[in-house]
């Protein structure tokens, strides 16, 4: 048995720094709270140096008795997460700055994070649940964290949708473990095409729903708009970005590994909730007024698009790059849109943004950048990223999915531009308005700093696609 910790350096470093940040909380004064940001921020790019190290070095491994693997796809889980994390204690110091729970704030979203890592390594679905608690009950807690009622709302509802589908992915792993007699998955992928196709249906669609809940993808996708618009703007940024990447990853390499040696038509299945997905999200942005809702359901129409790769996984090797490259491309452009949304807290409708074009411009133009980067237009990472999705799946014979992705990404350029109109009409005031003022340099400058980001990975994916090849290690 390989017991190996140091392959689990990232997820021990955010974890210990957790613990540290929560004893240091309880004995700092109020005023000193900004430490434990910093120990947050410094966790940070710890994981990241161990994760550039165990990619560079090519320390693919198993460990613990091969419960949790170390390949491709857990690096670039990784480097999403850890850089994401890092974005979103830059993004989030003014907004938690003084709060009488402001160590607290980064303690949970450390705790998260490390969950988040565990859901993109998992490779037995006790420890998959286990990712999915640990990632969702801070979650939660940092949903309700302003303590308002519509933080409070949200949280309830982002709660009791967790704790039902937590509750049936867990009654799903037993149902996988009866009919395959183990959690792991190289065990199940021998044992489940000999049980029953019943209890295999049963048990995998219980434990998908609980993965896709993650990930806000349909059906398990409501609580994304009330959680979304209700909590602060980091934190809406976290659930709604983060915990997807872990999500996503968690459901392709269980799909890969295990359920594509059954005789159930699974392809069929993700092709449908993509094509649900992408088309619900893309119509109910049509119209919204709110900012923060508007891009809840956007990021329910980027689940769609990330999960074209799934029914060509077994088809393509570009499926496992594409989605790849795409998650860490949607992560540094979802999280720019939401540092713009964060620096301006008082602008909370599509209106708000009128004239910020005169009066804020990096502001502006850092909102060009992400919102028709996620739309796809190129250099950005996203276009990249979408582009080798669509290329997957024709390749794969979806020609009809790449066709209704490309008539969803066009159809989406609607309520983007529905956005940035408004920056460049003149404001009904010579003078900036109230909704205007920014928070502070810190999430401006992180907002500036994720949509170079989007930039450079559309400019330089080509140098980057290669570390996302790489099999699934069992």
């Amino acid at each position: 048995m390989n017991e190996n910790l140091a392959a689990l350096l990232p997820e021990t470093i955010l974890l210990g720094a957790a613990v540290v940040g929560l004893l240091a909380g309880s004995l700092l004064p109020r005023r000193r709270q900004w430490a434990v940001a910093v120990l947050a921020a410094a966790a940070c790019l710890a994981g990241l140096a161990a994760t550039a190290w165990t990619m560079a070095t090519g320390r693919e491994q198993t460990v613990f008795a091969h419960t949790f693997a170390v390949d491709a796809a857990t690096g670039l889980g990784r480097l999403a997460v850890l850089g994401g994390l890092l974005l979103l204690v830059a993004m989030a110091t003014r907004t938690v700055r003084s709060h009488a729970r402001e160590s607290e704030f980064y303690v949970l979203l450390l705790m998260s994070g490390a969950g988040t890592l565990v859901l993109a390594g998992a490779n037995d679905l006790l420890l998959l649940f286990a990712g999915f608690l640990l990632a969702g009950v801070p979650a939660y807690a940092l949903a309700a964290f302003a303590k308002d009622g519509r933080g409070t709302e949200a949280a309830l509802k982002y709660y009791l949708l967790g704790a039902l589908l937590g509750t049936l992915m867990l009654a799903g792993t037993a149902v996988l473990y009866g009919a395959g007699g183990s959690t792991l998955y190289s065990d199940l992928r021998t044992t489940l095409p000999h049980a029953s196709p019943a209890l295999v249906a049963v048990g995998s669609l219980a434990v998908l729903a609980g993965v896709l809940f993650k990930a806000g993808a349909v059906p398990a996708h409501f609580w994304v708009p009330d959680a979304t618009d209700g909590a602060l703007a980091p934190v809406a940024a976290h659930v709604t970005t983060l915990t997807k990447v872990g999500g996503l990853i968690g459901a392709y390499r269980l799909a890969h590994q295990v359920l594509w040696g059954t005789a159930l038509d699974w392809p069929g299945l993700f092709a449908l909730l993509a094509a649900l997905s992408m088309s619900l999200g893309n119509l109910a942005a049509f119209f919204q007024t709110s900012v923060q809702r508007l891009l809840a359901y956007s990021t329910i129409g980027q689940v769609g698009y990330l999960l074209v790769a799934f029914p060509v996984a077994a088809r393509t090797g570009l499926a496992q790059q594409s989605l790849l490259f795409y998650l860490l491309a949607y992560t540094v452009t979802n999280l720019g849109a939401f540092a713009a949304v964060t620096a301006l807290p008082h602008a909370r409708t599509l209106e708000d943004y009128r004239g910020l074009a005169r009066h804020r411009p990096a502001l502006a133009a850092v909102l060009v950048v992400c919102l028709l980067g996620l739309v796809g237009t190129p250099p950005t990472g996203v276009f990249l990223g979408k582009l080798e999705v669509f290329q997957a799946a024709v390749e794969g014979g979806y020609t009809w999915l790449a066709a209704l992705a490309v008539a969803n990404t066009v159809a989406s350029l609607f309520y983007y531009l529905r956005w940035l109109a408004p920056l460049f009409r003149p404001a009904p005031h010579e003078q900036p308005s109230a909704a205007h003022r920014t928070a502070g340099r810190g999430p401006v400058a992180t907002a500036c700093a994720a949509a170079t980001a989007s930039l450079l990975l559309g400019l330089a994916g080509g140098t980057l696609l290669p570390l996302t090849t790489g099999p699934l290690l069992r």
